[in-house]
């Protein structure tokens, strides 16, 4: 039975689901303006979301500003920490000249296991 119900249906190009019963969420449009290139782009958004204050704009790629009433809206700057690296995390911990004494100390130990005692590139670079 079902075989016959999928015969003659490409998969994927049709829902076997209907529509019936289905209740859309309310929608806006929101329009943004880039600075750059002056090009405006309509997006839709639930009318009961916080639309984002920028956009990347599609033709240029710079930062397009959200539209309220005709206007662009002057952005909010906001007291959030940049992301942090593993280097700015690294510092946190350590001081540099620490940083600089363990990084001797695994060379040295590196260095020991191979047995040379010295960098080999070192010796040929300067022979």
């Amino acid at each position: 039975m079902a075989d016959r119900s999928l015969r003659g249906i490409r998969l994927g190009a049709q829902s076997l689901q209907s529509e019936e019963g289905v209740v859309f969420m309310e929608r806006r449009e929101t329009t943004y303006t880039c600075d750059t290139c002056g090009h405006v782009t309509n997006l839709m958004f639930a009318a009961d979301a916080e639309p984002p204050q920028t956009w990347e704009c599609r033709a240029c790629g710079a930062e397009a500003r959200l539209n309220v009433d005709g206007q662009a809206v002057t952005l909010e700057v906001t007291d959030e920490k940049a992301a942090r690296t593993h280097w700015d995390m690294l510092l946190e911990r350590r001081s540099r000249a620490e940083l600089e004494e363990l990084l001797e100390e695994r060379l040295a130990f590196i260095r020991a296991r191979r047995g040379a005692g010295e960098d080999p590139t070192r010796e040929k670079i300067g022979a």
